[in-house]
């Protein structure tokens, strides 16, 4: 269905899919939960030009001169858990109708984009895409750009499960914990058991 990734040397049965949804702390959180999701990376994607300033750091994305957006890979497997219901997922644990925003974190590097591998993925992310609008779920248009996905560049390693590893750090409590319980309360079977509680 999508481009296969190969894990630690296991056999290449995951997918890959990349997208941004505001701070990666808190959609890397969100995604890290779910059945099926083998490993999620926070990272720097959709920079301008494609391919333009490699491997940028934290601190040049927040200029904004790169134009990455703060996005995470997530390797998952599809036959636990189809793309189209990541993107639901998705579309409804961060604000989509909002420009280069979420909440207080403001900055190009926190627009909502779904960056599609394949012809497959697009025509997933544009279905998905059109559902939600279709269900007036936000009274707000959705403003979730849908491109072609070109580079992805790893953050810093303190990045990487900063909600795990930070949860006493006030931007998690205030700002993630609620989307990590809205995430139970709306996807609860969907989540690893681990972290139902």
């Amino acid at each position: 269905m999508t481009e296969k990734a190969t894990l630690a040397g296991g056999p290449a049965r995951y997918a890959l899919a990349t997208v941004a949804g505001g701070c990666f702390w808190c959609t890397e959180a969100i995604f890290r939960r779910l059945k099926g999701v083998e490993s999620v990376e926070s990272g720097y994607a959709g920079g301008n030009p494609p391919g333009g300033r490699k491997n940028p750091s934290y601190e040049e994305v927040g200029t904004g001169t790169t134009n990455h957006a703060e996005s995470i890979q997530i390797a998952f497997d599809p036959e636990i858990i189809p793309y189209e219901k990541l993107l639901e997922i998705f579309f409804h644990t961060h604000n989509p109708t909002t420009v280069n925003r979420q909440g207080a974190d403001v900055g190009s590097q926190y627009r909502s984009v779904i960056f599609y591998h394949n012809e497959k993925q697009k025509r997933i992310a544009e279905k998905v895409k059109d559902k939600v609008e279709k269900e007036r779920t936000y009274k707000d248009p959705i403003v979730t750009s849908i491109q072609p996905f070109s580079e992805f560049y790893k953050a810093e390693e303190y990045h990487q499960k900063y909600y795990e590893r930070n949860k006493q750090n006030s931007y998690c409590s205030v700002v993630i914990d609620p989307k990590v319980q809205k995430l139970l309360k709306d996807y609860r079977n969907d989540v690893k058991k681990e972290y139902q509680n």
